[in-house]
């Protein structure tokens, strides 16, 4: 039996389950307690800059498939920029060293066998250590998988994954990592080639999935936060919102809740992930650097990467729960020496900024927390869960946003084939 799927939340993983859900042919409602979808992963016009930013920076890699399946669906292909081969340019902030990491296009990364190709400074026996991650026990960091000493940790391993986890590697889990290596850097070039949003977040990701749900009949109901859940026999049987309304779930309706882990405690017994850890991004009015997006990691500082877009030039800091606790204007003036440096704009004073603080960016990624993620079906029959904080095997990444929602839809198509 088919009926109505009720999804909760309208970020990237409630958007990726209706996307899906309409292809399939099942009439959907979204539901957001905002005055906007997309949640972590959105554009905003900014007053002070006097332009258009996104309230995050995301790196996103070719060999995301279910990203790029998701995009393909809602016909945004096109909203992704970058190199036309895998190309990532650091700079050491404190010796001033910069260099390009260019992986090779097999699988076995024969490249790293060439000290010319190598990070500067690092060894083989440091690349080696990489395998340590595919055989990562549960309760196993990522520091301690790959910190033996040398260059390459700190200047390749350490940045990459906090970025991909949004803790620090001393307490992030290895578990995690290593999925990222596998999919991306451990199929070649062609997987791992950076991808920006152009021009942002919202006009990629989240625009087009709304238009595309307008024309196939669904219904996004915005400022709608859901207050309470009614459960009856082995399902739910209503969804209480802000305001005083009432959603019945009829015999064949479904539910996706897909919200962040502290909403699910509406959820009786659920066990979710409790902690998390904030993300700081800086934005900077520059004037025109180039005529294409580009991007540039940065160890050695405050900052972890820098994105230039037009004349706004962004960083980035994960892993930043004290740094969100300082007040905007310190913080904006040690990210915008570091910029300096990275841009040559060495002497220029700092010019109109925007800071952007997401104090409970993700989960805290580390192995106690990963343990509670839980999986995308829930004791109820017709409720389903969808989020980066829910067991995708991948980090509270896009990748992992849009896989949450894709699985929980596909659960509910197969679910109504097989009933």
């Amino acid at each position: 039996m088919t009926g109505r799927v009720h999804v909760i939340g309208a970020g990237l993983a409630g958007l990726s389950a209706a996307v899906s859900l309409v292809r399939a042919g099942r009439p959907v409602t979204v539901y957001e307690a905002a005055g906007h979808a997309g949640g972590r992963c959105r554009s905003f016009f900014d007053e002070v800059l006097g332009r258009r930013i996104d309230n995050g920076n995301h790196l996103l890699l070719s060999g995301n498939e279910d990203t790029r399946a998701y995009l393909e669906a809602i016909g945004a292909t096109d909203r992704l920029c970058g190199p036309e081969h895998a190309e990532f340019p650091f700079l050491d902030l404190e010796s001033g060293e910069r260099w390009t990491v260019r992986p090779g296009a097999g699988r076995v990364p024969w490249w790293i066998l060439s000290a010319a190709r190598r990070i500067p400074g690092s060894r083989l026996s440091e690349y080696l250590r990489a395998l340590r991650l595919a055989r990562a026990g549960g309760d196993a960091t990522v520091a301690q998988c790959l910190d033996g000493g040398g260059v390459l940790f700190r200047r390749f391993w350490e940045p990459l994954a906090v970025a991909a986890l949004n803790t620090a590697a001393d307490e992030g889990a290895a578990s995690l990592l290593w999925p990222v290596v596998r999919e991306t850097f451990g199929r070649g070039e062609a997987a791992c080639r950076p991808r920006i949003a152009n021009p942002g977040l919202s006009e990629c990701f989240v625009d087009p999935a709304l238009r595309l749900l307008e024309t196939a009949g669904a219904t996004v109901r915005f400022r709608s936060r859901l207050r309470a859940v009614t459960f009856g026999g082995d399902g739910i049987a209503a969804l209480a919102f802000a305001g005083g309304e009432t959603v019945r779930l009829g015999a064949g309706d479904r539910a996706i809740l897909a919200v962040p882990p502290a909403a699910a405690a509406l959820l009786p017994g659920l066990e979710t992930p409790r902690g998390s850890r904030a993300i700081v991004n800086g934005h900077f009015l520059v004037g025109r650097i180039g005529e294409h997006p580009f991007f540039l990691g940065l160890v050695g500082g405050l900052c972890q990467w820098l994105f230039v877009r037009g004349d706004v030039a962004s960083v980035t800091v994960s892993a930043a729960d004290s740094l969100a606790e300082e007040g905007s204007d310190a913080i904006a003036t040690r990210m915008w020496r570091e910029i300096t440096r990275a841009l040559g704009l060495e002497g220029q004073p700092l010019p109109a900024f925007r800071i952007v603080k997401e104090k409970r960016a993700t989960f805290a990624q580390t192995p106690a927390e990963t343990r509670r993620r839980p999986g995308f079906r829930t004791p109820w029959s017709n409720l389903l869960l969808a989020g980066d904080w829910t067991d995708t095997g991948l980090p509270a990444t896009i990748e992992g946003s849009v896989r949450s929602g894709r699985t929980a839809a596909a659960a509910i198509v197969a679910d109504s084939i097989s009933s």
